[in-house]
């Protein structure tokens, strides 16, 4: 498993020493919820403007129960979403997605699509900082994993390969997000060791 340095430490069976236990009173959040919530931190600290992106979706059918209420019979999505965050930090571009699986052992690559592939493959070619963001929710471990890291597992597949990354590769080759209390999933934190180490830091 890898911090942010780069340092790696022996595999563990037990729960991990390095994992906080800190009672957040919230066990039950969901990712977004999370991130959500850590993006707003960073917002009112002036560290980085990240929003969710919102999702196209064209209205076709609105029913008026009351004058003061609508209700939306019927929409559909306008497009394709992309990934589910983007923003801007230390004026850098930044794209994410965040996905949560109950696997154990493997992270499904059916988790992800075709267009949100291509969309990360995009932003990455112009230099963005570009990762998602995993959870393993019966670990409750939460890893942060580079773009780049993951288009070959994606590629793989459809050469024969498997069809999920194991929980040991993201382990190894991802990065265990810190869970703080106010920022509930700090992958700036991650972003700050990968792309703005100094000299003197290393």
């Amino acid at each position: 498993m890898q911090y942010p340095n780069g340092k790696k430490i022996m595999k563990q069976t037990a729960a991990p020493k390095f994992k906080q236990h800190v009672d957040f009173g919230n066990r039950g959040m969901t990712l977004e919820e999370d991130i959500n919530e850590t993006n707003e931190y960073y917002l009112s600290q002036q560290k980085a403007i990240i929003h969710k992106k919102p999702t196209p979706v064209q209205i076709v059918q609105v029913d008026y129960p009351k004058r003061s209420a609508a209700v939306i019979k019927e929409a559909y999505f306008k497009q394709a979403s992309t990934t589910d965050y983007n923003g801007i930090y230390r004026g850098k571009y930044v794209d994410f997605e965040a996905k949560v699986t109950k696997n154990k052992t493997s992270f499904p690559l059916s988790n992800f699509h075709e267009h949100q592939i291509y969309h990360m493959e995009h932003v990455c070619s112009h230099g963005a900082i570009c990762f998602v963001i995993m959870r393993f929710s019966a670990r409750d471990q939460t890893f942060f994993f580079e773009a780049e890291k993951l288009f070959p597992w994606w590629k793989r597949q459809y050469d024969g390969g498997r069809k999920s990354i194991p929980y040991e590769a993201i382990a190894e080759e991802g990065y265990l997000i810190p869970m703080r209390y106010q920022a509930k999933v700090d992958y700036l934190h991650i972003i700050d060791q990968l792309h703005f180490r100094t000299e003197e830091e290393e």
